[in-house]
């Protein structure tokens, strides 16, 4: 098949973000399609060089190139900037690849518009990675945004429990396929004997969308302020967040933008990691949305044990070894032990439910399957 992917490299030109939509298309490939990136959210990018929303499109366009020419993908896409400017491969170039294109991937609103050529794609699907908060707004009733979702013709969620009793989040109306981000496992293998002293998290302490739900991970996250200083073991966070305040209550801390610059820069990080110990947002947890995230199953796949706030995913999920979930302080202090007392084994079981559960060639194909029914 062909396969026209959107996604946000650009506009969020970090290695986390990037990672998610490179492995789309990666294990699109493996599987034999022929795949094409395009980005069209009609914003401007940001530019961490200069640490600003910038109209010039010149980081971020520079950034895509960099991220997919390494995988031979260099010249297989668009990005359309703000002022309507094609950048990369030329229109003319995206316009015949949709064309006979069999179906169009919208990964976390790659694209806001329904272009003639996006539109005339036979099938077209929506990756939902931000659960609770796309619903939520979707429940407001703008008709622009309503009518932009119902244009495709499946909807897919990371997060398991929504349309579920498990959850209170509405469906506002839709039905929402669960799924997992894929990951080519591949690409994350680690040597076993890679010095790691402590554990890690990259995250971002709160942002600016979505206030009105008062869903960020600052809320979630005082919760556990005092993990740090009851624990033996070392923790340190990768945050964009008032960094003083956490050190003040024992955590260690690192820029989280400066560890993400490059997907290479996050992969080594991760790589680098004893294992994550990891906070989720608020709305995700007080939802019991069983949202799951990218980042940790990054983590797994590099044979990095995770211990990570239960969302509602444990219900979904092998965990007890390699994978951990944690409610409460005193959950996440006895995890990390368990963690600490047989690393090897929880090093082997991480990377066995990578490749059982996420592989992106189990992921995928009943993607594929329920995508074009």
């Amino acid at each position: 098949m062909k396969i026209l992917v959107a996604g946000i490299i650009a506009r969020y030109p970090f290695g986390g973000v990037t990672w998610c939509s490179l492995m789309y298309l990666l294990g699109l490939r493996a599987l034999g399609h022929d795949v094409f990136y395009v980005e069209d959210t009609g914003e401007c990018i940001y530019d961490p060089v200069e640490n600003t929303i910038s109209k010039d499109p010149g980081y971020g366009t520079r950034y895509i190139h960099a991220a997919l020419a390494p995988f031979g993908l260099g010249d297989r896409w668009t990005f359309v900037n703000w002022d309507g400017t094609y950048h990369g491969a030329p229109r003319q170039r995206l316009q015949a690849f949709a064309a006979d294109a069999d179906l169009f991937i919208n990964l976390s609103g790659g694209s806001w518009f329904w272009r003639d050529e996006y539109a005339k794609i036979p099938r077209a699907v929506f990756v939902d990675t931000d659960p609770v908060f796309t619903q939520l707004a979707l429940m407001k009733g703008d008709p622009s945004y309503v009518d932009f979702f119902r244009r495709f013709h499946h909807l897919f969620t990371f997060g398991a429990n929504i349309g579920t009793p498990a959850s209170d989040v509405p469906t506002a109306g839709f039905t929402w396929h669960k799924t997992w981000q894929p990951v080519v496992t591949a690409a994350w293998a680690t040597p076993d004997d890679l010095p790691a002293s402590r554990f890690t998290t990259v995250m971002t302490w709160k942002i600016e969308s979505f206030a009105d739900v008062d869903g960020n991970k600052n809320i979630e996250f005082m919760k556990f302020l005092d993990v740090a200083k009851r624990s033996p073991h070392a923790i340190e966070l990768a945050v964009n967040g008032p960094q003083d305040f956490l050190r003040e209550h024992g955590w260690t801390t690192v820029d989280g933008m400066g560890v993400s610059r490059h997907l290479w820069d996050y992969r080594a990080y991760l790589q680098g990691s004893r294992g994550e110990f990891g906070v989720a947002k608020h709305a995700y947890v007080a939802h019991r949305s069983g949202w799951f995230s990218d980042r940790t199953q990054c983590y797994l796949s590099a044979g990095r044990p995770a211990l990570v706030q239960d969302t509602g995913w444990s219900a979904h999920l092998p965990h007890g070894e390699g994978l951990l979930p944690f409610s409460t302080p005193d959950q996440a202090l006895a995890g990390l032990e368990t963690i600490a007392t047989d690393e090897a084994r929880h090093r082997r079981r991480a990377r066995e439910i990578a490749g059982d559960v996420f592989e992106a060639s189990r992921v995928l194909p009943p993607f594929l399957e329920t995508a074009l029914s």
